[in-house]
């Protein structure tokens, strides 16, 4: 990974951490009619030939009026008043200065421009019990504070200040404190309740998932990450797993997954059927299919960006619970005033337990096994916080997740003997850590840094153990990002910054029968500037966001590549209650997931990290573009948008043929339009909403006979119909979703087999020229909450997937068997699938 490379970076980090911990952002006021009370004492000494004993740290920065008073002792006196000094009289001639441990503090609240006092603002004494309120005139005094304490002064519509006691030692004229003026407007949330509590759409088109207050969707008791997304128009997933989440007709791999700021290359639990992103102390989702930020790079179809509490808390507050597959606990602590823990952890009993749910989501797994199959398996992950409030205006936040999949599993036939038996660890270890800064009230920055690394090792055993395959594959990133915000005014927002990732991918596969050895490992770094501006009119009308990314992509000894990537999101409210949306982007990604062979055991260690080479794998590129009108008014909610996406630089390998072409390497593009339409109905009691999402998702490859066909995602129609309802403490969802089939290709009816070439291959008809049925689904769920005992609360579960008991087909595919005859492959979808959670809280 390039030496001198590593050099540079370490460099850049080095010189990043030295920049942004150097100085003092907080200067204190200089009056300059005062003087330095150092120098006042000396003159003193000279003046009455007396000496006075004191720690000159004490003294430092203390300025006092001096009156040129005759009298000693009259002039200790004023200095003691003005100072809250300890001055003792030791003898006739010497005299010991200390300071005291308390303050009296007295100030004025003025607003940023102090032309205006503020009454009523909340005053807090933080690590004490003593708070009050500003008066009329916006002033406050306190007596015997302790003299290190921080003071916080809160108002609405102002940010948070904190103020140290000293810098308010009580002095004629009381300092005045002017509050910034909070410019949240750029963050305005245009539909409060969206689908269900906790969902929120924001002004920029991308969709907010608070945790903490989230309702009920169908078929979800707990608030499932990666499910939940799945009810929002456009994004869907053609298999039922979160691990291949399409979001407007892409593949996983193109979708960039943060957390923490953190990039994420594994998603799933239990073959991808459950998030492993442990939700309850994850505070923040949010969603952006399009007119993505300039702060965010890669993933061409759309960005999934989770923060977990970043708040200190003065109290200890967590929870735990389970369900049919899991267990948890999560629980914040606080250590001291500027410092708290964090930690979550699940694991599945699925090794020593079978639940009705596990059975389901196991015969779904393992549906393409004609034989009795042993298998041992459980996932965990475990996540770590630790929050530091240097000062109040500089904080330091370390994040650490870990998540692992393991599964041991054997095949026997009738005779039982061993036919497979195959072994699988699926791990992802990231940290990470921020240092976010506020400089002044309008300029502040982000330092990010973090390191990821990724690791499947699988091991399969077959024909009698006599063939043994071995796949492992290795992702390791680390990179750091350096952000400023400078807010010229409470309508403009100047964001800036600079990244450096350098990702490394290992591809290792070893089979002993016949003899294959494989060995590809690369490295790239990519360099990128943004720059964007945020702008909220003063009728709050117009929301715009416009920049620019510009990207240098090496990969080390291959290519280099430079791009540059706009940026554009303009919401425009063109009457009461009616908003337009304009969004568009150019994006790009160098890393993608290859599927050597959709049918491979179990569908997991199929899919690997690759990079792009600009050979057999160009760097991804696309343009999106979308145009929506939506109309919001108290609690109806009507909107639809068109969209255009076209997507370059992909390979036939990334896409999972299953066909004539699965095994070839072919370079081309995609292109997806449509139209999202929602309508959604709420109040305080219930929500019910439609949607519906027409695609028109079709491949380009060049080399390939007809060279446009169906894209293997192309969903044309999708429909989903659902609502919930709360009464009291009980909250009930149901739904369906509709889905027209997917493409695939069938052999050709006369002829199936080739028998001209060795091995036997199948003749396939056009690709994709087919499709399998359509999908239909219905699900339900229900919870209730209540008090278990004080200050702990409790809430029970239920739910059920598919309660038709439809077996949707998810997929089909063609094979040889050893007979020489075409099998036809269908893998369907999940019975039903009921599951419960009991959980607690406090």
């Amino acid at each position: 990974m390039g030496k001198a490379h590593l050099n540079t970076l370490t460099s850049f980090l080095f010189f990043l951490l030295l920049l942004l911990f150097a100085g003092n952002s907080n200067a204190q006021d200089m009056p300059n009619n005062k003087i330095e009370i150092g120098i006042l004492i000396q003159q003193l000494e000279t003046r009455f030939d007396i000496k006075f004993s004191y720690i000159d740290e004490d003294l430092e920065e203390i300025k006092v009026s001096f009156s040129g008073d005759s009298d000693l002792e009259v002039i200790l006196d004023d200095i003691r008043k003005q100072t809250r000094l300890k001055i003792e009289k030791l003898n006739n001639r010497y005299y010991s200065i200390s300071k005291s441990t308390t303050v009296d503090i007295c100030g004025k609240v003025l607003d940023n421009y102090e032309s205006n006092t503020i009454p009523g603002a909340s005053l807090q004494i933080l690590g004490t019990k003593v708070s009050g309120v500003t008066n009329s005139e916006g002033s406050f005094s306190f007596t015997n504070i302790p003299r290190k304490s921080v003071v916080q002064i809160m108002h609405l519509g102002f940010k948070t200040l904190f103020i140290t006691a000293e810098e308010l030692a009580q002095n004629s004229p009381c300092k005045r404190i002017a509050l910034a003026q909070n410019y949240q407007e750029l963050d305005e949330v245009i539909v409060y309740k969206f689908l269900t509590d906790g969902l929120a759409k924001l002004a920029d088109g991308s969709i907010e998932l608070n945790t903490e207050e989230f309702g009920i969707l169908p078929g979800l008791i707990e608030p499932d990450i990666l499910q939940t997304i799945q009810a929002l128009p456009g994004i869907r997933s053609v298999d039922e797993t979160v691990s291949d989440i399409n979001i407007r007709g892409g593949t996983n791999d193109q979708n960039l997954i943060l957390w923490d700021g953190i990039k994420m290359y594994q998603s799933g639990h239990f073959f991808g059927l459950i998030s492993a992103f442990n939700p309850f102390l994850t505070d923040k989702i949010t969603v952006i299919k399009n007119g993505t930020s300039a702060v965010y790079g890669d993933g061409v179809s759309g960005v999934l960006d989770m923060r977990t509490k970043n708040k200190i808390e003065t109290t200890t507050f967590g929870g735990a619970g389970f369900n049919l597959i899991s267990g948890d606990a999560y629980a914040q602590i606080p250590i001291q005033e500027n410092l708290a823990v964090q930690f979550s952890g699940r694991r599945s009993y699925t090794d020593f337990l079978s639940t009705p749910t596990y059975n389901t989501f196991s015969e779904k797994a393992f549906q393409d096994s004609e034989v009795r199959t042993d298998s041992d398996f459980y996932f965990y992950d475990f996540t770590g916080k630790v929050l530091y409030d240097i000062n109040p205006y500089q904080r330091v936040r370390f994040s650490l997740i870990s998540i692992d999949n393991r599964l041991d599993y054997l095949e026997t036939n009738e005779t039982g003997n061993r036919s497979v038996e195959s072994n699988l660890d699926q791990t992802n270890l990231s940290f990470g850590g921020t240092l976010e800064s506020d400089w002044t009230d309008n300029f502040s920055s982000n330092l990010n840094l973090y390191y990821t690394r990724y690791r499947l090792n699988a091991l399969s055993i077959s024909n009698e153990a006599r063939q043994r395959l071995v796949q492992n594959n290795r992702v390791v990133e680390k990179s750091a990002q350096l952000g400023t915000k400078y807010t010229v005014n409470k309508r403009l927002q100047w964001t800036n910054g600079y990244q450096v990732v350098e990702t490394g991918i290992q591809n290792t596969t070893e089979l002993n029968e016949p003899l294959f050895l494989s060995d590809i490992k690369g490295v790239v770094y990519t360099h990128s500037l943004y720059s964007e501006i945020n702008y909220n009119s003063a009728s709050q009308k117009l929301v715009a966001r416009a920049g620019a990314r510009f990207n240098y992509i090496e990969n080390v000894n291959t290519f280099q590549k430079l791009r540059l990537e706009p940026r554009l999101n303009i919401s425009y409210e063109i009457a009461p209650h009616f908003k337009t949306e304009l969004l568009g982007e150019f994006k790009s990604q160098s890393t993608n997931q290859i599927i050597d062979l959709e049918q491979n055991f179990l569908g997991i260690e199929k899919r690997r990290w690759v990079l792009a080479n600009e050979s057999t794998l160009p760097v991804t590129t696309s343009k999106q573009s979308s145009f929506g009108i939506n109309y919001d008014e108290n609690s109806f909610y009507f909107g639809i948008e068109g969209f255009f996406k076209d997507v370059q630089g992909i390979n036939v390998n990334t896409q999972g043929f299953q066909n004539q072409d699965q095994f070839n390497s072919e370079i081309g593009q995609y292109t997806n339009k449509g139209i999202e339409v929602l309508i959604n109905k709420k109040n305080n009691y219930y929500s019910t909403w439609l949607s519906y999402t027409y695609n028109l998702n079709n491949y380009t490859f060049e080399t390939i006979t007809p060279p446009s066909f169906p894209n293997n995602l192309d969903i044309r129609h999708s429909i989903t119909l659902a609502g919930n309802y709360t009464y009291g403490n009980l909250k009930i969802g149901l739904g369906i979703n509709y889905r027209s089939g997917r493409p695939f290709t069938e052999p050709d009816e006369n002829n199936p087999i080739d028998t001209s070439v060795f091995p036997n291959e199948i003749n396939y008809q056009e690709p994709n020229s087919s499709r399998i049925s359509e999908y239909f689904r219905a699900d339900a769920s229900a919870s209730y909450n209540f008090n278990l005992v004080k200050g702990i609360k409790a809430s029970f579960g239920a739910s059920i997937l598919n309660l038709t008991n439809r077996r949707n087909t998810l997929n089909t595919y063609y094979r040889l068997s050893e007979t020489n005859e075409v099998e036809k492959i269908q893998r369907v979808s999940l019975g039903l699938t009921p599951n419960a959670s009991f959980r607690v809280y406090f």
